[in-house]
Order: C-alpha cells, then structure tokens, then sequence
C-alpha cells in the first residue's frame, strides 16, 4: 500500500514576512494589492479575527482592520523559502514533488520497513522546521488526494494521519469541497442537486457523474471513493514550454520582432494559467540569418503574469540582440515550472486585472484561440 505525506508551508507568506520583518510578529498583517482595486493574498491570524479573508479587497480588509499593516508580497522572498525547503526534502528522501510554491509531496512507501512512514514524516517535518523558521502541516494517507484532505485537519498538533481501513470512513463525511478537483463552479452544480457530503458522490454511479461533469466527474468519483493513483512526479528544473517564430523573411524590424516577441509570451502566459503553473525562469533564442543562435534566460521569483513576463523577455532580447544582422527566428521558453499560478495573481494584480485575465482565458479557451491578447490592460 501506498503512503503518501503532503506537506502545507503553513501561512507561508506571512510566515516568510515574518522572518524578514519580526517586528511585524502580533501585529494584523496583511499581504496583497497596495491600491484600492488591490486583493488579499494571505492575512495573519491577527487580521482574521477581524473578519480579513484571503481574496477579499484590501480596501475591505483595511475597513475591518485598520491597524493592520499592508505590505506587497515579496516573490523574492518567497521563492528563496520554497527554494530551501525543496533543498532539504531533496537531501533527506529519494521521491517528492514541489506542488506549488507552498506545497509538497513526498512517497514514503517502503519506509515502515525501515524506520516507519510516520515518525519519518514527523522528524522530515520538523526538521524542516528547525532549519528554516517556518510552520508546517502535514497529511499522510494512502495517495495525494487523502492525503491533502488529511492536512485540512492537522491543527492543532500539526500532522494528521488516515491509513488502510479507516479511508473511507475518513472521506464520508467530509464537505465535497475538501476533494481538490471540485472548484466554485462544480461544487454549485453539485449543491443545487443536494450533494453535499464526500458520501453522497460516492453513492452515484460513476456515469452518473460522467453525465452530470463530463471526464471530470468520474475524476471526482474515484477520488470520492479514495481512488488516486496520482504519482508522486519529482520536481525537475527540466520541466518546461516554449515556442519559436521562424520569419518568412529574415528581419530587423524592431516593431516586427518586439510584436511576435509579445505574441509569443501571451501565448506562453495563457498556457501558463490554463495548467495552473508558474515558472521561474525565462529564456529568450534568436537565430540570425547565417544560422548563428544565441539564448538567454534569467531566474525570476515564480511568476504567471504575462506584463512581467513581458518585462523580462523584453529585457533579455535588448541584451541579446548586439550583431547588426537579420533575425530568421525568435524564440521563448519558461522552465522551472510548478503548480499555483492563482497565488501569484493575488500579489501582483487588482481585482480589475485579475478579472480581466480570466476573462481574457475563457476567450481563448471558448474560441480556441490563444492568439487573443492583453492590450487591454493598457487602457
């Protein structure tokens, strides 16, 4: 039997404020948009107990608790934590995954036979902990989903552990909304029709739920009967997308190539979204017209927005492009990709940007068409 532990960087982001500004420490901190159009993206407990929520407007928030202090997220920052603790899981386990910039996996199968899943996971934990000043939470089940449904419950002692037998007794009563694949929009669907609890998805037929949610309700199905056979995929600098432009005739046009230059990452950003992901590393390639090719690329704090993945692609081509020749292509690739582009979106972007992006998406997704740009974020 499998034995999966999900580990939770417990509110990372004011955890990580914290370490740099201690000063800060019971005080209601806020992190988010600075503007009056800006989101929260996390708040201390302090801020909580007013009623300040992740995702509401921090003109809202500031309403509720006006002693609170607001800072902007500091991708920096963040990144170079996330970036720690994947070091140390990577020198004490074979087989883990960086999820998201605050989110891990690692497969403990196998370790009972040696030292136990359990304590292993505790000592990995608090270890973690130890080096870097950070709270943590973890879950072991038998797969990811039970597993991050296991973490929803690790307060107060800050691990919780649900194996064999007692899986699904565990997921029965459990609100549909725990099982990661039911977003906003499914779980409506699944309440208007009085699905409510884990148990009640289980007890339809899968092509019921087939019917009712497409290829993604059988999904939910087998999740809901503590199905995931999910692999555990290592995190890998490797893993990346890219697109290259090859002119029709070769070019020194600036407004031509800075054009397909802009193309090129809006396409790349909506890929981005569209699977969640962020990267934390641009590349730009351009191949001359006597088939000379040169890249460059920069490491960056994890990012899906496309205006700063402009920002630095543009960059990149200034330095790159020194020779006086005609360019026959042109090329972008981001790597270092993980999960959890939505956690970004928050520090760096308004209620109206926000919105405008995800209306933007469900164009390109609607009509199939990735061609559809940003430039409205100019006006």
């Amino acid at each position: 039997m499998r034995q999966i532990a999900h580990i939770d960087l417990d509110a990372f982001f004011i955890n990580c404020t914290l370490l740099k500004l201690p000063d800060l420490k019971g005080k209601p901190l806020i992190i988010g948009g600075l503007n009056n159009r800006g989101i929260v993206a996390s708040a201390s407990a302090e801020a909580k107990k007013y009623g300040v929520q992740k995702g509401m407007p921090t003109r809202v928030a500031l309403q509720r608790c006006p002693d609170a202090v607001l800072l902007k997220g500091d991708f920096d920052l963040f990144t170079k934590y996330s970036d720690i603790v994947n070091e140390i899981l990577t020198e004490h386990v074979p087989l883990h995954e960086r999820a998201t910039i605050d989110e891990f996996y690692v497969d403990m199968t196998g370790m009972d036979r040696f030292y136990g899943s359990s304590k292993f996971t505790r000592e990995l934990v608090n270890k973690v902990k130890s080096e870097t000043g950070l709270s943590l939470l973890y879950g072991l089940s038998v797969n990811k989903t039970v597993a991050k449904i296991c973490t929803a419950h690790a307060r107060p002692l800050g691990g919780y552990e649900v194996i064999g037998d007692f899986v699904q007794p565990f997921l029965d009563p459990q609100s549909i909304r725990r099982l990661p694949a039911v977003g906003t929009t499914t779980f409506k669907l699944l309440r208007r029709i009085r699905i409510k609890f884990i148990k009640h998805i289980r007890s339809l037929p899968p092509e019921a739920m087939k019917e009712l949610l497409g290829k993604n309700g059988i999904g939910i199905w087998k999740k809901a009967n503590g199905i995931d056979p999910t692999p555990v995929v290592p995190y890998s600098a490797e893993k990346s997308i890219g697109k290259d432009f090859t002119f029709d005739q070769d070019t020194q046009d600036m407004k031509l190539l800075k054009a397909t230059l802009l193309r090129l990452v809006e396409y790349l950003g909506f890929q981005l979204r569209k699977l969640n992901q962020m990267c934390a590393c641009v590349s730009v390639r351009i191949r001359y017209s006597n088939h000379d090719t040169e890249t460059m690329q920069k490491r960056i704090p994890f990012c899906a927005n496309d205006e700063m993945l402009m920002a630095i692609a543009f960059e990149l081509f200034k330095k790159l492009y020194h020779r006086r020749m005609l360019i026959r292509l042109i090329g972008v690739k981001f790597s270092h990709l993980v999960h959890g582009s939505h956690q970004i979106n928050l520090f760096t972007d308004n209620l109206k940007t926000i919105e405008l992006y995800q209306a933007m998406d469900k164009l390109k997704n609607r009509y199939d068409n990735p061609a559809i740009v940003h430039r409205a974020l100019s006006l």
